[in-house]
């Protein structure tokens, strides 16, 4: 078995010490090499020592940071507006983009490449299925069938209603 670094000598140094209000990592140092602050720390929780009342110093306190400025914003409510006067975005009228569009399929799902528009006709399973394969212009399709598959969802009448102000 090896021997204790904690001597009767060292003990009634470390009581005194802790007693005096220094911290574990002061009596570390002053005992010197072989003593940790966390041995120091174990043995006076073995002994069972307090400090008695504890004095906590005082917090300083951190001076107020100061709040970015807040964009200046019309605090009044917006003028009140009637539904008709809102202009909504009109469908695009599906069959005069169409219009444009040739009757029938140029491409089939083998034959379309790169750069040709692919707005299918017909059903999968069905004879006569084929594609469009007009050059494209924006995403997958032609303008005529871009236009019809790229529209924004129309608004609700719930949220015209919330644009205008009346809850």
């Amino acid at each position: 078995m090896t021997a204790s670094i904690w001597t009767e000598d060292r003990i009634l140094r470390l009581t005194a010490l802790w007693l005096e209000g220094r911290t574990a990592a002061a009596i570390a140092r002053e005992f010197g090499r072989g003593v940790s602050r966390c041995a120091v720390l174990g043995k006076v929780y073995r002994l069972g020592l307090a400090r008695g009342p504890e004095v906590r110093r005082a917090r300083t306190e951190a001076p107020p940071r100061a709040k970015p400025p807040r964009d200046a914003v019309d605090a009044s409510p917006p003028a009140a507006r009637s539904p008709a006067a809102v202009k909504v975005r009109s469908k695009v009228g599906t069959s005069a983009a169409l219009g444009a569009a040739p009757p029938a399929p140029t491409a089939t799902i083998l034959s379309v490449g790169f750069g040709q528009c692919r707005w299918p006709y017909g059903s999968s399973g069905e004879a006569g299925f084929g594609l469009c394969g007009r050059p494209v212009t924006r995403g997958a399709f032609c303008a005529a069938h871009a236009a019809v598959g790229y529209q924004r969802r129309p608004c609700s009448a719930e949220s015209l209603m919330r644009m205008v102000g009346v809850d």
